[in-house]
């Protein structure tokens, strides 16, 4: 008697879509390459830089581009600025290959305009937190070297202070952008380069010689020890990003017909319309946004801000098909009291990524969207984007995991002492990934470099399982830091912030639960003798130093010494159960 067979599951048929697209033959058929001196694989067809995307993207000249506030913009404009700003850059400048340029402003067009710009001519855009202080900018630019700094006026107003500084070790011209008031020495309007020069720019982008590993991007992460660490996001790593993205979007489609799912009966629009509600400083909105969004030749619709509200009326009156954003942020727009009041039927997808999302927030998604389903990913700046995907059925199946990892890179568990872990579904082990889309190193660091990147393999910081499907789940952090709304703040940065206080004696950071930003930054400080320090001249001295979202929220003042281990470290697990327990959290 023949043995009856197990039914295929949704995930089996995504296994062997897997199989299929990756396959010999296929459109994501991958080969052996040498990536920074390593064999890796990459994609087979994959193109070799950022510019060769822009150029690919041109083809969408008519189609509406980017969209901040009232300002509409289409490709063929914004194409028209940015040969006019790499032309600037290369004649007036001699930006090229190998230097920098920086980026400090919140999400305009002019930030996109200036990106494209900088990658095309075969430079590396230097992302400055736009939340940054005046120290934390004068580090950010004094580690790049930037050949230009490209400003809008509340960052340049920070910069201003320290502009004669930066420059006595070397010229730092300004392009201002949106700024009224007299400008500094050096400086030029970003009007009278790019906006008044796009309709003489040449018809061609200047001439470049990109090399695949070359830097496209310094993104800045949160240092577990003092100021950030600039991470060397390359082309292959970014390209990859995009292909790891288009990639999941195939493989789940594919794996559903073969799941017997019937095609929407919906008709497709006719541009596909995103919504970058955080800031393009970070991988998720440029690299897991901007960068796709892009390529499908898609509209981009920027906020000056977040508030849910005013997102809602951009939904409904520019048809966003796609949002993209912390969880926090897909759980304000389903509670605002103008979801049930405002078009969202164009949504087919809600993504939230930066933060992990709460298993509830997948039901209430895939309940929102009639036509759509929820999505996550799984990454860090290090890796240029994700490194895992989930979303639709697979994600409803697996609401606590983050999805399998993308197609380039292998992975494993490593125990305490780096040893690698046999592996196993109930095995728990900090995640490490290798492959293309891994960062070159730390600009300026490489001892930070060599702790976090052994042959290849790149350690995370997470504590996670991998499940008999490849499927991962994040379980824990092993890094001492606080995920604050998508914003990863070391506790070690905030700490030493805090030493610099004349009147501090101990100092421990940590975090805390938060229902609206799934965590916030909580200290327990001990005075020196005789001090007074109270809360708010503590909150006031830090403002100055560090960004407004790494200032604690909660604050505790202690007389007696802070709890320690026998080699001396803060049991900061103890404190935080205590203080949680016995006293309210002082906002």
């Amino acid at each position: 008697m023949a043995t009856e067979q197990p039914a295929s599951t949704p995930v089996d048929h995504l296994q062997e879509a897997w199989a299929e697209l990756t396959g010999e033959g296929g459109p994501f058929a991958m080969v052996e390459a040498e990536v920074l001196g390593l064999p890796m694989r990459v994609f087979a067809s994959a193109p070799p830089s950022m510019r060769s995307i822009w150029e690919l993207a041109q083809g969408y000249a008519d189609r509406t581009y980017l969209v901040y506030e009232d300002e509409h913009l289409t490709y063929a404009e914004v194409g028209a600025q940015v040969r006019a700003l790499a032309h600037h850059l290369r004649d007036v400048h001699g930006v090229g290959r190998g230097d920098r340029v920086a980026l400090a402003m919140r999400n305009y067009p002019e930030w996109v305009v200036g990106y494209w710009a900088i990658v095309s001519i075969g430079a590396a855009v230097v992302g400055m937190n736009a939340w940054w202080t005046t120290p934390e900018m004068a580090h950010g630019l004094s580690d790049s070297q930037p050949k230009v700094l490209i400003a809008d006026a509340e960052r340049l107003e920070r910069a201003l202070p320290i502009l004669s500084e930066l420059r006595a070790a070397g010229p730092l011209p300004v392009i201002a952008v949106r700024f009224e008031d007299d400008l500094p020495d050096d400086a030029v309007h970003w009007a009278d380069v790019v906006t008044n020069a796009a309709a003489d720019a040449p018809a061609e982008l200047p001439p470049a010689d990109i090399d695949p590993d070359d830097d496209a991007t310094i993104f800045y992460t949160s240092g577990t020890t003092g100021f950030p660490k600039g991470a060397q996001l390359t082309h292959r790593g970014s390209v990859h990003n995009i292909l790891h993205l288009v990639f999941w979007t195939s493989v789940s489609g594919l794996a559903a017909a073969k799941d017997g799912v019937e095609p929407s009966a919906k008709p497709a629009p006719e541009q596909l319309v995103f919504m970058g509600s955080t800031p393009l400083f970070h991988v998720t909105a440029c690299n897991c946004l901007l960068h796709p969004a892009t390529l499908a030749g898609g509209r981009v619709v920027l906020l000056r801000k977040w508030d849910a509200g005013r997102a809602l009326e951009l939904i409904e009156r520019e048809g966003v098909t796609n949002f993209s954003g912390v969880p926090t942020m897909s759980r304000e727009l389903l509670a605002h009291p103008d979801w049930a009041t405002r078009d969202t039927s164009t949504l087919t997808g809600m993504a939230g990524g930066g933060a992990p999302v709460p298993p509830d927030l997948v039901g209430k998604i895939d309940d929102a969207l009639p036509e759509g389903a929820p999505s996550t990913g799984y990454g860090l700046t290090e890796t240029s984007g994700i490194i895992t995907a989930n979303a639709s059925r697979y994600y409803l199946a697996k609401p606590s995991s983050c999805g399998p990892v993308v197609p380039t890179l292998d992975a494993k568990l490593i125990d305490e002492a780096g040893d690698d872990l046999a592996p196993g579904p109930d095995v728990l082990g900090q995640l490490c990934v290798r492959g293309p889309i891994v960062i070159k190193g730390y600009l300026n660091r490489p001892e930070a470099t060599a702790e976090a990147i052994r042959d290849g393999w790149f350690e995370t910081g997470d504590i996670a399982r991998i499940d008999e499907d490849g499927f991962v789940t994040i379980v824990d952090r092993a890094k001492d830091m606080v995920l604050r709304g998508g914003e990863n703040v070391y506790c070690s940065e905030v700490e030493a912030a805090i030493y610099d206080h004349p009147d501090v004696a101990e100092a421990a950071v940590f975090g805390i639960p938060d229902d609206r930003l799934g965590e916030s930054v909580a200290a327990v400080v001990v005075l020196a003798p005789g001090a007074s320090l109270d809360q708010d001249a503590l909150r006031a001295f830090l403002a100055d130093r560090i960004a407004t979202y790494k200032v604690p929220t909660s604050l505790w003042f202690r007389s007696d010494p802070l709890p320690r281990n026998a080699t001396g470290k803060f049991l900061k697990k103890d404190l935080r159960a205590a203080v949680l327990a016995d006293e309210p959290a002082d906002a």
